[in-house]
């Protein structure tokens, strides 16, 4: 009953504090603010968290833990079923992230901090996604890169550069395409994903920029 309370505590904090963010930044957000949406006092939030700092690491490492073994879940299965393809690479990294921004679960309040994160200057958050999420990239660009032998490494890092600011605005759902009546979500996800792939996958297939 301990460790379920302990639980349920630290998912409300956490909850909470991923929607205030969402709404008012980092900067915005006082703990006092998390506190009262949680219903708890400042004492839980030291005891799950022990800082601010560490409470927006966690806001992210709660979502993108999951979405990183699925991504590089489907990686692996890509270069293992489909050697030399570049649209099944682009389908792993693509694929998890719109699931994710469509979960009904807070999923849209988490695309709006990660919108915050481009937004706002935040060396240590930006150092904390760096360190434990880099190598997701690293190992994306690479597999791309086998597929687009032409392109140098600049060029390759410009196109992936863009690929990742396609996603996160797919994510944000802002664009002109709006789901229509009668479609459901997951079928809209899904048509979402394979423009977007199409799309990324000319770019990355274009000629040199002189």
């Amino acid at each position: 009953m301990v460790a379920a309370a302990h639980f349920s505590t630290k998912d409300r904090i956490l909850g909470a504090a991923e929607e205030l963010f969402a709404q008012y930044g980092f900067a915005g957000t006082s703990l006092r603010q998390v506190t009262s949406r949680a219903d708890v006092n400042i004492a839980a939030v030291n005891y799950h968290f022990g800082s601010k700092e560490n409470l927006v690491n966690e806001v992210f490492r709660r979502r993108m833990d999951d979405m990183t073994a699925q991504r590089l879940g489907q990686l692996k299965a890509a270069l293992e079923q489909h050697p030399g393809e570049l649209e099944p690479i682009l389908a792993a990294f693509v694929e998890p992230a719109l699931a994710l921004a469509q979960d009904r679960h807070g999923g849209g309040a988490f695309v709006r901090v990660i919108a915050r994160a481009y937004a706002e200057k935040n060396d240590s958050l930006r150092q904390f996604l760096s360190d434990h999420y880099g190598h997701v990239l690293r190992d994306f660009g690479r597999a791309i890169a086998a597929c687009v032998p032409g392109l140098s490494k600049e060029e390759l890092y410009w196109r992936l550069d863009f690929f990742s600011g396609a996603l996160t605005y797919a994510m944000a759902d802002f664009g002109l395409i709006k789901r229509p009546a009668g479609v459901t979500e997951t079928a809209h996800r899904e048509r979402a994903a394979r423009e977007l792939i199409r799309f990324v996958e000319a770019g990355l297939r274009a000629g040199h920029v002189k």
